[in-house]
């Protein structure tokens, strides 16, 4: 499985995915049946490029609507029509791929009731395999672009609540799966039918349809999962290339794991895929009572 997101990797030529791809295909066997996604905006990526990139072996596709109302695009800086999304969602279906996910964001400025549930109803008519329901976290003193958004303008946590649950009414209507915290999937999708038959895992990257294993994740302030070992890279460019012009793994901090962290992490798995702790499974698996 490769993954291209965390940002919008978009920002790269084609020709400079495509030094990538040769890069890593020389050095990794990649399989034919693979999962292979990317992350795109969908205001600077073209139907024409998604055919490009869906050449390249990209076969799972992510784009950002976060909302389609203007007024609240406007307020958080970006603004996107729901025909040139529409457009690329229905070329990203032409090309080939997949599968195609779209993220949304409840808890912005100026969101109301009725906004989103226009925009809930644009997004279940562009009807995409999966949907990420995203809260949305107010951190300007961390995150720089925020230091624009007005405060003021954002909704109650009465109103974040309502538009949480009319998004989760709206999906399971719609027939969608819930698969627990921000995620839902068609009912004929993948996730959904690993969430029924009891095999849905998690990692850092989201869900996924069985334990992925490993994760070796690449770029400023990527987590790694190896065996028994979390890893996160350097958080700065600058402190990431100069571990890498030494001659070092870019990682700044890290966790082995103990036998107790096992125990939790398969817990946590439990309710965050499952909604439920199966306590004879979690026993028997870790030899404990």
């Amino acid at each position: 499985h490769l993954h291209f997101g965390g940002g919008t990797p978009t920002f790269m030529r084609d020709e400079e995915f495509a030094q990538l791809f040769e890069t890593i295909g020389s050095r990794f066997e990649m399989a034919p049946d693979g999962e292979y996604s990317i992350e795109v905006d969908p205001r600077t990526v073209t139907p024409k490029r998604l055919w490009t990139l869906r050449a390249l072996g990209l076969n799972r596709i992510s784009l950002g609507i976060q909302d389609f109302d203007h007024d609240v695009q406007v307020a958080v800086n970006r603004v996107q029509s729901y025909e040139d999304t529409r457009g690329l969602i229905d070329a990203a279906r032409e090309a080939g791929f997949h599968s195609i996910n779209v993220d949304l964001i409840y808890g912005l400025p100026k969101q109301t009731v009725e906004g989103f549930e226009k925009s809930l109803d644009l997004t279940i008519d562009a009807k995409p395999d999966r949907v990420a329901l995203y809260h949305y976290a107010h951190l300007p003193h961390l995150f720089k672009p925020q230091r624009r958004i007005h405060e003021e303008e954002l909704p109650s946590a009465k109103t974040r609540s309502q538009l949480f649950d009319l998004a989760v009414g709206k999906f399971r209507a719609a027939g969608y799966a819930y698969l627990g915290l921000d995620h839902f999937a068609r009912a004929d999708d993948e996730l959904a039918v690993a969430q029924r038959e009891g095999r849905l895992h998690r990692n850092f990257q989201g869900y996924c349809s069985h334990d992925a294993g490993d994760l070796l994740a690449l770029g400023v302030s990527s987590i790694s999962a190896v065996g028994s070992v979390y890893a996160q890279n350097e958080k700065s460019l600058e402190a990431y290339y100069a571990r890498l012009m030494q001659g070092e793994l870019p990682i700044c901090r890290g966790i082995s794991l103990g036998y107790d962290d096992f125990v939790r992490r398969d817990v946590i798995q439990s309710l965050m895929c499952n909604f439920r702790v199966g306590w004879p499974e979690i026993e028997a698996r870790h030899g404990i009572v």
